[in-house]
């Protein structure tokens, strides 16, 4: 019998529930091949095939292939708001001999082979297989052509399912996922079941993460049992060094050694066996400089010398996760902090800095250093429990972070769009404007923030008040105000008005606030 996996992607769709996904995962699993076994994997952390047509190109070939005129497909596609899924209702009617069957590892290798495929022939293959597939392998397939493909399971639940169907660690098989590797070279056997001591030395460790502090901070005990960090607003990496080799790698997964050569060069003089856990920062006499500086040294593969000076960055280190070879994640935090002063002293190491600890007497003192974390150009306060070793993933107790109340503006909802998987059906994707000049310009976009209650209100008023329509784009009557928060803002010249935001989200909708009495752009830019 063969592995399902539309089915298996269907199942994971339809329900919410941890342990009906995880089950999912694992009867797909029992079944499936290694290779699809290894294809899933890939899938689910961040390793998909080159997107192998751009949009242009898929809805001009479908609307060819439906036999419809273009405008009635450009109509179909804006009610149904998702090309994949329009696709699919197009030529589900269409189908009528026997479907077409493929194994997840034969789909993955079309999607290669299309890429080096000329236009014609990726016209003429994909006709073809739009009229060969049921509804919904259509749609998951048209997913993977257009790079949108998402689906409702963390790497955490497919960590699980691997654990049972392996009988092995989940902290093994979490570390065995890391790393440079992709399923044209690799197999099942050589990444899940072999000598784990034998993989290449660049691999890195699973990032150890934090929970936001719940409630007061005066209930996690007593302050001498915390360690206390600033938050920094950076990229979370580890470095490595071994045989003479150094890695830089994101908590993305990325390896970004190439990016930031002249931190390589102070990296080479530590010892073999050594990994630093430590944040990424843009950084110029001893305080960090604006994100937005360290986003144009992240794109840039080989950056020029000129790049480097106009934007310089540092590591600072705040864990040590090997030693001389040896690990030390189930050491104590206090244990691992006095090996990295050891290794870097608090006057730091070059490029690499030693994240200084702040030592209060009481929770109060700290309470009232953490209002400072702007001023520090920090996000807030880390605290880790001194006794704690060094875990994988998430994990409840020991390492909380202690942001600072975001900045926040209240704004106009001008732009809504539909959005994806179980929400393909509502309006849930906003775009929010500020009054400038006596007219609103656009400044944010968000999607997260409301109850499912206020989705559905939110969706019904915006079918109710279209204005104009742009494909799966709606311009809505602008009638509702939202509080938009943010945890930084920087200018932009690629942004029509000026700035740019850092993580926006919806913290509530103000059903208290008319229109008119939503903040102006300029209010905005004084939080610069």
């Amino acid at each position: 019998m063969q592995a399902d996996w539309a089915k298996l992607f269907e199942a994971i769709d339809a329900s919410n529930k941890t342990n009906d996904k995880v089950e999912a995962l694992l009867n797909y699993l029992n079944l499936a091949t290694d290779t699809d076994k290894l294809w899933l994997i890939a899938l689910f952390t961040g390793r998909k095939p080159k997107k192998p047509i751009n949009a242009t190109e898929m809805r001009t070939w479908a609307a060819q292939a439906s036999g419809i005129e273009p405008w009635l497909f450009e109509e179909c596609y804006g009610v149904v708001g998702d090309i994949a899924e329009t696709i699919a209702l197009l030529f589900a009617h269409k189908n009528t001999g026997e479907t077409l069957q493929l194994s997840l590892t034969e789909v993955m290798q079309e999607m290669i082979m299309l890429v080096g495929l000329t236009a014609d022939d990726k016209h003429a293959f994909l006709e073809k297989r739009w009229l060969q597939l049921d509804k919904n392998t259509c749609f998951l397939y048209n997913k993977f052509l257009t790079g949108g493909f998402r689906i409702g399971v963390s790497q955490q639940l497919l960590v699980q399912a691997l654990s049972k169907h392996l009988k092995k660690e989940s902290a093994e098989i979490t570390h065995r996922l890391m790393g440079k590797w992709l399923p044209t070279y690799q197999t099942f056997e050589g990444l899940l079941l072999s000598d784990l001591a034998q993989q290449e030395d660049s691999k890195p460790y699973p990032f150890y993460l934090s929970y936001p502090i719940e409630g007061e901070v005066e209930s996690l005990g007593e302050i001498q049992d915390w360690q206390a960090e600033w938050k920094w607003d950076g990229i979370r990496v580890q470095l490595i060094k071994r045989n003479n080799n150094v890695y830089l790698w994101s908590r993305g997964e990325e390896l970004i050694s190439e990016n930031f050569p002249e931190l390589l060069a102070f990296a080479s003089h530590l010892p073999n066996g050594t990994v630093l856990d430590g944040e990424l920062l843009a950084w110029k006499d001893q305080a960090p400089l604006p994100f937005a500086l360290l986003q144009k040294r992240i794109t840039r593969k080989k950056p020029s010398q000129k790049i480097i000076e106009a934007c310089p960055c540092a590591i600072i280190a705040y864990d040590l996760l090997e030693f001389n070879g040896v690990d030390q994640r189930l050491n104590s935090l206090s244990q691992r902090r006095d090996l990295l002063e050891e290794l870097i002293t608090p006057n730091g190491f070059g490029l690499i800095q030693l994240s200084p600890l702040l030592e209060v007497e009481n929770w109060n003192l700290l309470t009232e250093l953490r209002l400072e974390s702007r001023s520090q150009k920090a996000e807030g306060l880390m605290l880790k429990r001194k006794s704690s070793s060094y875990q994988s993933g998430r994990k409840r107790g020991d390492w909380w972070k202690w942001k600072v109340n975001p900045m926040h503006i209240d704004a106009v909802l001008v732009y809504a769009q539909k959005g994806h998987g179980r929400r393909a059906d509502l309006y849930t994707d906003y775009t929010f404007a500020l009054w400038n000049e006596g007219k609103l310009q656009t400044f944010a976009k968000a999607y997260s923030g409301l109850t499912d209650k206020e989705i559905i209100a939110v969706d019904q008023f915006v079918k109710r008040n279209t204005l104009e329509k742009f494909g799966p784009v709606r311009t809505v009557t602008p009638q509702l105000v939202f509080q938009i928060g943010f945890e930084g803002i920087q200018e932009s010249a690629r942004h029509k008005c000026g700035v740019a935001l850092r993580f926006p989200r919806i913290l509530r909708w103000r059903q208290d606030k008319k229109p008119e009495e939503a903040n102006t752009l300029a209010e905005l830019k004084q939080l610069l």
